[in-house]
């Protein structure tokens, strides 16, 4: 032993995986120095793989009632090996034979190396004679390979090896713990560490790693054995002293105890994957739901909005003031300033968020959301246009009460002002064609009032025209229904009955008067013609001075120039012979004076023949004249208004003319980047990023011409020569600009988001793009179902022949891509159609596997597994949702989580085809399938159902 010693043997034993064999002859040439006996001693003492060999054999053969004692003495004979097998692989092996002879046990440990050889382990340089013979080296090589096939070669992490994929698992699990760096299988867990921290990471109740410390190696050690050997059924493989104590402790014993520890805790990983899953579908499910309610309350509120505003906008019952007219159509700007915009901006928002919904929905294999009646996109469109179809009939109404209540207000102020004259002119003529002093009147005074009354009967005549205006301006009002109708006709009633009245008087007046006429021979010539000049000259003064004060609309400058000035000129131009004639009225009043001063005639009081005297004819005149340089001044305000309200048309026509065109050029450009495929979708994110901005910066241009537009209506504008853009096609076309950038957007990013989720590269994205703009004849951003056909056939479809089954593909696609029969294709629909067959998203069933795993393999799950297995959110929101299992082997209370599972995904076409039970079935058999699938690596000819282990 001194020589063996001198010569390191014991390190080539700890190296028993080298090139040369245990007894190889070698530079040291073993055999010759030790003898078989020292051999084994030594190799007992020194090699640490042995003891940790034995006792994993040990762990699996109580399971069988038995155990070794010594490694290469207890396998000699072949059965505890077949146990072993048997144990471990839970298979049956061939049975063994009962003799003690050499050729028996030589016969059993064939049996179990065939066995081991069937498992496609390849056994080299190991037979069944050393094995009988006691060859510790080809026992523990054979135990060696026997851990690798049924402990290690399972372990397959990110498929890596099995030594490796035990590594990664390892080095995963003791991450996040301090002073521990896993890198192999011996130096790294020298100092015990790495063994507590895997047992903390599963089991953190076993271990208070905190308190553990780097340098008490063997009490880490110590602790780890202890722990897993009383609480985790792992037996003490390992010694502390001899891992502490080597440079490179065993990679293969530690290998081995650590596979056990992979194997204890195999039920836990698998449970903690099927609950990640799970936990990961049911965010997605509760993200959709939350995304659905969403929906339905913006929908919800949108359509309360437009249910509220369209009776509203539906009155017509129209203000009997301008002040009334005017204030609603302030609140109607009010509605198109304020409140309606956010509303444009929630409909357009809603239907971003329902594509991007139904995206979602796609994308993670849900079916499509489905809206509450009445509340889908289309019907919140309709009530949309409906809504501004009721507003732009309100609008022009409002437009039109005005005109006619201005029209009202004007012919009403016109009426009483006409009204006020007639009534000057009529007070006291009652009484005075109800006088009889003709019966007492001299000669003289007979003839007087004889001619008086002529001259009255001339005024009464010339005064017939504006009873007439008056009947005429009150029949129009009540043709355009005024308001106080009722006192217009009243008063032109009363007017009218004393017209007739004067009438009836006047012509009894006359008859008397010509009773008596014949009594009296002389009248006053001169004051006669005086009388009968006076009174028309009077009452075209009368006339004029009503003219001059008389009120007018106009809405252009044009009409003040052309009518009203005109007039004003023409009736200017007639002063001088009018004043010719005041000179010869005023010339027989001299001649009376003249003649009475000649002839010495006492002239004494009035003219008998009228109530006009010089005097009045003076004033009346000068009146006139004061009158015109007013009526020239009115004018010209009313010329300067209409030249303002000129270049109010001007200034809005001049932003509008820019603002149209800017508004099509900006809705020409975003469909341009919304089919350009020369850069990323992030490029054009970015580019429709920028035109949004560009569009929102341009707001004030358009509140600006609102202003204009306001201002255009407070001057009473309705017409504008010089634009063919009113503000109503402007706001239509901005609220178009708007929604189709916020559309636009939406699309890229559904595209990225099916990129991104379906795995499409940049290029396959712009091959897409490019056969959907080849086929884009119309460039709209649709194909219509002849161009996708056309499309499909260049892509290798055969939809040629409309009677081959090529039609009935053509209509299957056509389902899949246009599913609301709108008659085109979108490029989205394109697209997902696509990527449709190499989606890769969490299934039905694979939801069912995870929970099976959860439920521990039953067909139902209780709700403290839910509650044990799931975080609290996701426990509840199952429990809330998992109808009752029905079914006898159930404890009270059990959920069933298969018809919770399909639902999540949405009923099938196998679910509606088959009842409950028998879709359980169906399930479990699609689960073994998997399972059996994995396991033998192979798929039985005769299926799921027709081989016997299978159906087993």
């Amino acid at each position: 032993l001194h020589l063996v010693q001198n010569l390191r043997v014991s390190d080539r034993c700890a190296h028993s995986s080298g090139t040369r064999g245990w007894g190889g002859g070698g530079k040291w040439g073993v055999k010759k120095v030790m003898s078989t006996i020292e051999w084994q001693l030594l190799f007992q003492k020194r090699c640490p793989s042995r003891g940790t060999f034995t006792a994993w054999c040990n762990s699996h053969l109580r399971k069988a009632g038995t155990q070794i004692e010594n490694i290469e003495e207890d396998f000699r004979n072949g059965l505890k090996l077949m146990l072993l097998l048997e144990v471990i692989s839970a298979e049956r092996l061939p049975k063994p034979d009962k003799g003690k002879m050499r050729f028996h046990k030589i016969a059993n440990v064939n049996k179990a190396l065939e066995f081991i050889s069937s498992k496609g382990v390849k056994l080299v340089s190991i037979g069944a004679e050393e094995i009988v013979d006691g060859n510790l080296k080809m026992t523990l090589g054979m135990i060696w390979t026997i851990i690798l096939r049924f402990a290690i070669q399972d372990i397959s992490v990110e498929e890596t090896s099995a030594k490796e994929g035990l590594l990664l698992w390892c080095q995963r699990k003791t991450a996040p713990y301090r002073n521990v760096n896993v890198q192999n299988f011996h130096i790294s867990w020298k100092d015990g560490l790495a063994l507590c921290a895997l047992i903390h990471r599963h089991r953190p109740d076993l271990i208070d790693y905190s308190k553990l410390r780097k340098d008490d190696p063997i009490g880490n050690l110590n602790t780890a054995f202890e722990v897993a050997e009383k609480y985790l059924d792992i037996p003490k493989m390992l010694d502390a002293d001899d891992i502490v104590n080597t440079p490179k402790p065993d990679e293969k014993a530690i290998m081995t105890y650590v596979s056990c520890f992979y194997h204890a805790f195999a039920g836990a990983e698998q449970a903690e994957t099927a609950a990640n899953r799970i936990c990961k579908v049911l965010a997605v499910n509760q993200e959709n739901e939350k995304l659905m309610e969403e929906y339905e309350k913006l929908a919800s509120e949108l359509l309360e909005w437009i249910r509220r505003t369209i009776p509203w906008l539906e009155n017509r019952v129209a203000e009997q003031t301008m002040h009334a007219m005017q204030q609603k159509l302030e609140d109607f700007r009010d509605y198109r300033r304020v409140h309606k915009p956010p509303k444009v901006q929630e409909k357009c928002q809603l239907e971003i968020n329902f594509n991007t919904l139904q995206t979602k929905l796609r994308l993670s294999n849900r079916p499509a959301f489905m809206p509450s009646e009445g509340k889908m996109v289309s019907d919140i469109a309709n009530a949309w246009k409906g809504l501004e179809q009721v507003e732009k009939g309100y609008e022009e109404w409002l437009l039109t009460e005005i005109r006619r209540l201005e029209r009202l207000d004007h012919l009403a102020e016109k009426f009483k002002q006409k009204s006020t004259l007639h009534k000057s002119w009529t007070t006291g003529k009652e009484e005075l064609l109800s006088q009889k002093d003709y019966e007492s009147a001299s000669l003289m005074e007979i003839r007087a009032l004889m001619r008086k009354h002529e001259a009255f009967e001339s005024d009464l005549a010339a005064h017939q025209d504006r009873v007439e205006q008056i009947a005429a301006i009150a029949q129009e009002l009540n043709e355009l229904d005024y308001y106080d109708a009722a006192t217009i006709n009243a008063r032109c009633q009363g007017i009218c009955d004393q017209w007739d009245n004067l009438g009836t008087l006047t012509q009894k007046r006359r008859e008397s008067l010509e009773r008596v006429e014949k009594l009296w021979e002389t009248i006053d010539q001169l004051y006669l013609e005086f009388a009968k000049r006076a009174a028309p000259f009077n009452n075209w003064m009368d006339g004029a001075m009503e003219d001059l004060q008389d009120m007018f609309i106009v809405h252009n400058s044009f009409f003040v120039h052309t009518i009203l000035i005109t007039a004003h000129d023409q009736f200017k131009a007639t002063l001088p012979e009018a004043d010719k004639e005041r000179m010869a009225i005023m010339g027989i009043h001299n001649e009376i004076l003249k003649i009475a001063q000649t002839y010495g005639i006492k002239v004494v009081g009035e003219n008998l023949y009228t109530v006009l005297s010089p005097q009045d004819i003076s004033n009346k005149w000068e009146a006139v004249k004061q009158l015109v340089p007013m009526r020239d001044q009115t004018l010209q305000e009313e010329v300067a208004r209409q030249q303002s309200n000129e270049r109010l048309r001007r200034q809005f026509a001049a932003q509008a003319n820019i603002i149209g065109p800017w508004i099509q050029t900006k809705m020409e450009e975003i469909s341009h980047v919304s089919i350009d495929i020369a850069g990323s979708l992030e490029e054009q994110m970015s580019n429709l990023k920028t035109y949004e901005q560009n569009i929102i910066n341009y707001k004030s241009n358009i509140d600006k011409l609102e202003g204009d537009h306001q201002l255009s209506q407070e001057g009473l504008i309705f017409d504008n020569k010089h634009t063919n853009y009113t503000m109503e096609h402007v706001r239509v076309g901005w609220e178009q600009l708007l929604t189709t950038i916020a559309r636009t957007i939406n699309e890229v990013e559904n595209q990225i988001l099916t990129r991104d989720a379906k795995g499409i590269s940049q290029e396959q994205l712009n091959e897409f793009r490019a056969s959907f703009n080849h086929f884009d004849r119309k460039r709209n951003g649709m194909m219509d179902p002849d161009d996708f056909r056309a499309c499909l056939i260049s892509m290798g479809y055969d939809l040629v022949s409309a009677f081959s089954p090529g039609e009935v593909e053509f209509a299957r696609i056509m389902a899949l891509v246009d599913p609301n029969n709108t008659g085109v294709v979108t490029f989205q629909a394109f697209i997902d159609f696509m990527t449709r067959e190499t989606a890769e998203t969490d299934t039905a069933e694979q939801v069912m596997a995870s929970f099976k795993i959860l439920a521990s393999d039953k067909l139902y799950i209780t709700v403290e597994e839910l509650r044990r297995e799931l975080p609290p959110e996701q426990a509840e929101y199952c429990i809330s949702r998992m109808t009752k299992y029905i079914g006898g082997d159930a404890p009270p209370g059990s959920l069933d989580y298969i018809s919770f599972s399909s639902a999540l995904y949405g009923e099938s076409d196998l679910w509606k085809k088959l009842d409950h039970n028998e879709y359980k079935q169906r399930v479990m058999v699609n689960v073994v399938h998997d399972i059996m699938v994995k396991d033998l690596g192979e798929v039985p000819s005769g299926g799921a159902h027709g081989h016997s282990r299978w159906r087993s």
